[in-house]
């Protein structure tokens, strides 16, 4: 009985799965052709980064209370996670979420970011992927002014010439 009920989870969420990616605009799930089971492709990042191991005994976790909007939910309760990483001294705060679960994951996950950043310096693939999407920021700040000009420019010669007509 609990094989079928794993089944059953399985078939259940695998759905869901495929629903939610539906309805935010991916793919849905493969299915695959042998098995005719669905492959549930890795989620997450769009880039593989190899980031360090945060070992547990080197992290001291304080749950401090919450600021921001959002009234008695988060003002009361102690829903913030501060980690603190003993052999580097880095600090982090997250209180993106109401659930500490949440906010716990994720302030694991700015840790190791930053202690890769720490630890490799200027040849991290983090920030090399910012300085990319900086870059290509820019060239798009860019041709958009290029385009506004362009369009001020042909605006000028319109009137330009109206005023040329109207004068004869």
């Amino acid at each position: 009985m609990p094989a079928l009920q794993f089944v059953h989870q399985l078939v259940f969420y695998t759905r869901r799965l495929t629903r939610v990616a539906l309805t935010r605009g991916h793919s849905p799930l493969w299915l695959s052709p042998v098995v005719g089971w669905p492959l549930i492709q890795r989620a997450g990042k769009k880039y593989r980064i190899d980031l360090p191991v945060l070992h547990e005994n080197d992290l001291e976790e304080q749950f401090v209370r919450g600021f921001g909007p959002g009234g008695q939910a988060t003002n009361k309760t102690s829903n913030c996670v501060v980690l603190k990483h003993i052999p580097t001294g880095v600090v982090v705060k997250c209180h993106q979420t109401r659930s500490v679960e949440l906010n716990r994951k994720r302030a694991r996950e700015i840790m190791r970011e930053k202690l890769d950043v720490i630890y490799k310096g200027e040849d991290s693939e983090l920030l090399k992927i910012k300085e990319e999407s900086r870059i290509r920021k820019q060239e798009k700040r860019r041709k958009v002014n290029e385009n506004l000009q362009k369009k001020r420019l042909f605006k000028e010669t319109l009137s330009a010439s109206k005023q040329g007509e109207d004068n004869r």
